[in-house]
C-alpha cells in the first residue's frame, strides 16, 4: 500500500481515527510520518538495539550493582535488589546469603521463617483409617454425581431429585 501524504513510497504506519462518527484512515510512509510528527503525537520514541538488550536482560541494573559494590551470592551472583525486582532468589545459597534481609518478608508470608521441610503428621481426624473412610466416602460421592448427571441427561428428574439430596447429605456429613 502506496504513502496516503506523498504516493511514492510504501506505507509502514497505519493511523485509524473515528471522530465524532466520521472515520479516517492513514497510511503513511515513515518519512512522511516523521515529517507530519506522527509519531510524538503517540509518543514513539526511536530506540537503540543495544538499549533495549541491555534493558531487557538488566545490564543496566548489573552495571549499577557491580559499581556500588552491592553485595552478591557467591553462587549464582545475584544480589538482593535481584532477588526484590524479580520476586525470586537466585538459587538456595541466597537464602543464606540475603537471610537477614529476606526473613522479616518470608515470614509474614509463610508464618515462620526457617522451613522446615515437608512432613506427615497425624490427627486423630487424618489416622490412616480415616483417610481410607474418607476416600470410600469420596468414591461414593463421585458414584452418586455420575448417577445424577445420568438421571437427569435421561430426563428422570424425580431419580436426579433423590440422588441431589443424597449428595448434599454426604457432603453435610464431611
Amino acid at each position: 500500500m502506496k504513502c496516503t501524504h506523498c504516493h511514492e513510497r510504501e506505507a509502514t504506519t497505519h493511523i485509524k481515527k473515528n471522530i465524532n462518527g466520521k472515520r479516517e484512515e492513514m497510511h503513511l510512509c515513515s518519512e512522511c510520518a516523521r515529517e507530519l510528527g506522527v509519531m510524538n503525537e503517540f509518543n514513539f520514541e526511536p530506540f537503540s538495539m543495544d538499549s533495549f538488550f541491555g534493558n531487557l536482560l538488566g545490564a543496566g541494573a548489573a552495571a549499577l550493582n557491580s559499581l556500588a559494590g552491592v553485595d552478591r551470592c557467591t553462587y549464582c551472583g545475584s544480589s538482593f535488589n535481584d532477588v526484590v525486582s524479580s520476586g525470586q532468589v537466585g538459587c538456595a545459597h541466597c537464602y543464606d546469603k540475603f537471610e537477614d534481609m529476606l526473613s522479616p518478608s518470608i515470614e509474614k508470608l509463610h508464618g515462620r521463617a526457617k522451613h522446615i521441610g515437608k512432613s506427615v503428621t497425624y490427627t486423630e481426624e487424618s489416622e490412616p483409617a480415616a483417610q481410607e473412610e474418607s476416600a470410600a466416602a469420596v468414591s461414593e460421592l463421585d458414584k452418586l454425581k455420575a448417577e445424577l448427571k445420568k438421571a437427569v441427561k435421561e430426563q428422570r428428574f424425580e431419580d436426579a431429585a433423590v440422588l441431589r439430596d443424597k449428595i448434599k447429605a454426604i457432603g453435610e456429613a464431611e
